[in-house]
């Protein structure tokens, strides 16, 4: 089959993550990152996460959609990168946060998988 050009970028621009709480819910990937939290800057039904990739991450309450049912995602919506997978799941355990898959070991990657505050999981690698 030929190769034909596309309008389409090979790029993930964004990544949504649909929540019940918006506040609560920046609140809790700005401490997940590190990232200051500014509640006067979190307006409904959008909220972009400042990351420092090419991909957005953009958490969204769906206030102007009064039909939307929120079903958290069961299996791995994407991963966050770290250096190192100890320090990071102690981060999270430290925090409260729901563990969902042990840290898993293959040669040098390492990965394990949490739940954002809706349920969503999500998951942490070092590669």
């Amino acid at each position: 089959m030929a190769s034909i050009a596309s309008p389409i970028a090979s790029k993930v621009n964004n990544v949504f993550i649909h929540v019940s709480d918006l506040k609560k819910s920046v609140e809790w990937y700005c401490d997940l990152l590190g990232i200051p939290f500014n509640e006067d800057q979190v307006e409904s039904p959008v909220h972009n996460i400042p990351v420092t990739s090419e991909t957005g991450l953009t958490l969204d309450d769906h206030t102007f959609d009064p039909g939307f049912t929120l079903n958290p995602s069961e299996h791995v919506l994407f991963n966050f990168y770290v250096h190192d997978i100890d320090e990071a799941y102690q981060f999270l355990k430290d925090r409260g946060i729901t563990i969902v898959k042990e840290i898993e070991r293959i040669g040098d990657f390492a990965y394990f998988n949490f739940k954002d505050l809706d349920g969503n999981v999500l998951m942490i690698c070092n590669n």
